[in-house]
């Protein structure tokens, strides 16, 4: 009989808590397609299994990650005799890496640092060197020059240059710029051929927390990248951390950071320190010993020595790796790209309470305006190749941005009046002798005018799903269905739902709830312990999983993509499906793997809609997402004559299209009135209990 991943932990982690037990069987349910090695496996989940269990060695902890991928991946487990466990663990990359390019420092495996370009052949070092007598050779010349560098991000085909300063670089070179705001001026970004930023300037004040929006594709996460690896210059001594998932750490370890927010506990220890501190000097009061019993009875009945498991539990969920959680992190300069990816309303909350303390430089890209309007102070807007800045959070850039483009636009209607009252004139009296001076003049007079530009505006975002015809009631029903994946730890318990052809629903709930569970049994893919699924016989649901977009064929174009899924149509009738989901012209022709997140997301929806669904399933849609196209897709399921069951915690979407709310606790899923606003007060009084 084949071992399952859940016999494996209960054989080696006999005592595990029932709340972690739960966690990680959700985890390794999940997560098939997440891990590619048993390193993978074990950076997910080592530090809590180690939590679990401090009796158990690093390498047998490693031992227990390696079987549990074989059983993940092949279904069967790897024989003890055949395991063999190393001192230390081995990465065959950093041997080649080693081999191939000598001795390296340890920062170059740090994971605080953007991994350099390995088909590079230059050496930095020289390479610095030679741009500094380049630098000094301009400088006695009194010229201006131009810094330049590829770009030794993660994008390779990315590159960056910078107009230099002779005053930045005079007081680098002397050591005297001692000042944490950071200008970068007057640089370009281009990505292989195409431009995405020209002349632009990105300045930072210290302390500032800014905002960083923009469509899809034109060159965010770039421009973050570009700063984190230095291709655009920052002064020596500002220190930067670049986060492009999940939430980071403080000026301590980040898994002690997230201890030290349950007060109570936090309190009982300190105590607990100075009275044994009081003690050991000598003193021989009474009292200290009964309260020290009192403080070690507070912290037993707390579960204090769990502490530290639920905190690499919670730090897993938001994207930290084991060595992750024990980095000390405070930077002066801290990049996020997209944070809120993934999180629950629990993760979110916390991670904006946090962040609106934090003391140095934020600039964060997010497409979760809710967010924004909470964390930042300024915002900055990329478009048509430029950066503007704008005071305030999320709604002031809006309101703003709307009547500058309104000023903007009232201001080019007068220039063209103004252009074309003159031009009527020279028009009228071109060929007429008498008037032959004052035509001249008015030609002249229209040459030294400035040129005349329309104002930008932004392309609308079109989504448009496929039409589809009405089902009788019932849909898709559950009956009294109870779920588990052992029998000993229920996941849901007697749960009756019903949704139909009008149905709006959003699954709300902690990660780890079952809401992921809860949408594998609706779809099918899971059959319930006991009770029953129903399904209506016409039912063609639309699945959009949280990894959808990684599923793509990323080296196929979208079109070639589409016909090697459902072959028999017309190049035509591809290029219509994936224009109807904004997808279009070349777009259409680069590999899916050059296409930025969310573009991938439009081509992963336009996948799912070529079987023409009536009703949708659909986990996290909005990751990647810009805010114009959430906008685009909320109002798209609106008009959607089918059902729609979704797991999201976008406010915004929710309360575009939803008409009920269902939270997955406690064994159940509720529903609850009051939509997500009520959830988050919900939330948030549970936060503040916990402190």
């Amino acid at each position: 009989m084949a071992v399952t991943c859940h016999e494996i932990i209960e054989k080696c982690f006999p005592n595990i808590d029932k709340e972690f037990f739960n966690y990680i069987c959700g985890v390794l349910e999940d997560g098939t397609e997440d891990f590619e090695s048993a390193d993978d496996l074990y950076e997910a989940l080592g530090t809590m299994l180690t939590q679990v269990a401090e009796e158990k060695e690093d390498g047998e902890i490693r031992e227990i990650c390696d079987r549990l991928f074989h059983v993940m991946k092949d279904g069967c487990d790897v024989p003890n005799d055949k395991v063999k466990i190393l001192d230390a663990p081995v990465h065959i990359g950093d041997l080649v890496a080693a081999e191939t390019n000598g001795d390296k420092e340890e920062d170059e495996n740090s994971i605080w640092i953007a991994k350099r370009d390995k088909s590079s052949k230059v050496d930095p070092k020289k390479l610095e060197k030679a741009e500094a007598k380049l630098r000094d050779k301009q400088g006695k010349r009194g010229k201006d020059y131009v810094y330049k560098t590829n770009s030794i991000s993660l994008q390779n085909e990315a590159s960056a240059s910078q107009q230099s300063n002779r005053k930045f670089d005079k007081m680098e070179s002397a050591g005297t710029n001692k000042s944490y705001d950071i200008r970068i001026e007057n640089f370009d970004i281009s990505f292989g051929e195409k431009t995405l930023l020209k002349s632009a300037n990105l300045i930072l004040s210290y302390g500032r927390r800014y905002g960083l929006v923009g469509r899809n594709g034109i060159g965010k996460t770039t421009l973050l990248r570009m700063i984190n690896s230095r291709s655009l210059r920052i002064p020596s001594h500002i220190t930067v951390l670049h986060v492009e998932q999940e939430v980071v750490g403080d000026d301590t370890k980040a898994i002690e950071s997230v201890l030290e927010c349950d007060l109570q506990r936090t309190k009982l220890l300190q105590e607990e320190k100075e009275i044994t501190t009081e003690m050991n000097s000598g003193c021989t009061d009474p009292n200290l010993n009964n309260r020290l019993s009192e403080v070690y009875q507070q912290l037993e009945a707390m579960e204090a020595d769990k502490a530290p498991a639920k905190a690499a539990m919670i730090l897993a969920g938001l994207g930290f790796s084991t060595s992750m959680q024990k980095q000390c992190t405070r930077p002066d300069l801290l990049l996020l790209d997209e944070p809120t990816n993934m999180l629950d309303m629990k993760a979110i909350i916390w991670l904006e309470d946090y962040l609106q303390t934090w003391s140095s430089t934020l600039l964060v890209v997010s497409h979760d305006r809710e967010f924004l309007n909470i964390v930042a102070t300024d915002i900055f807007h990329l478009n048509a190749q430029v950066l503007d800045l704008y005071k305030g959070d999320y709604e002031a850039f809006i309101k703003t941005r709307t009547e500058r483009l309104k000023n903007q636009k009232r201001e080019y209607d007068a220039q063209k009046q103004y252009r074309d009252h003159i031009q009527v004139f020279i028009d009228r009296f071109r060929y007429n002798a008498n008037r032959a001076s004052q035509v001249q003049s008015k030609l002249k007079l229209l040459e030294k005018l400035p040129e005349l530009k329309p104002p930008e505006k932004d392309s609308d975002v079109v989504i448009r799903f496929p039409e589809v015809e009405k089902l009788s009631p019932p849909i898709l029903q559950l009956d009294e269905m109870s779920f588990h994946y052992n029998k000993d730890r229920p996941i849901f318990s007697d749960v009756s739902l019903n949704a139909n052809m009008e149905s709006r629903i959003c699954i709300v709930g902690e990660n780890g709830a079952g809401k992921t569970t809860l949408l594998k049994i609706l779809l099918g893919d899971l059959q319930p312990v006991s009770g029953l699924r129903h399904g209506h016989r016409g039912l063609r649901i639309g699945y959009f999983s949280q990894h959808h977009v990684d599923q793509l064929e990323m080296n196929l174009n979208s079109v070639e993509m589409l016909a090697a899924k459902f072959p028999g149509k017309t190049t035509e009738e591809y290029r219509a499906q994936l224009g109807s989901f904004g997808v279009s012209g070349d777009l259409a022709l680069r590999p899916v793997a050059s296409l930025s997140g969310g573009q991938k997301s439009r081509v992963a929806f336009s996948q799912m809609c070529m079987a023409n669904p009536n009703f949708f399933i659909l986990d996290e849609p909005t990751n990647h997402l810009d805010m114009e196209t959430i906008e685009a897709l909320g109002k798209a399921l609106y008009k959607f004559k089918g059902g729609v069951i979704l797991v999201s915690h976008d406010a915004r979407l929710i309360r575009m299209i939803c008409k009920e709310l269902w939270i997955c606790r406690n064994q159940n899923v509720e529903s609850l009135e009051g939509g997500i606003d009520q959830y988050r007060k919900i939330v948030e009084e549970e936060l503040a209990a916990q402190k």
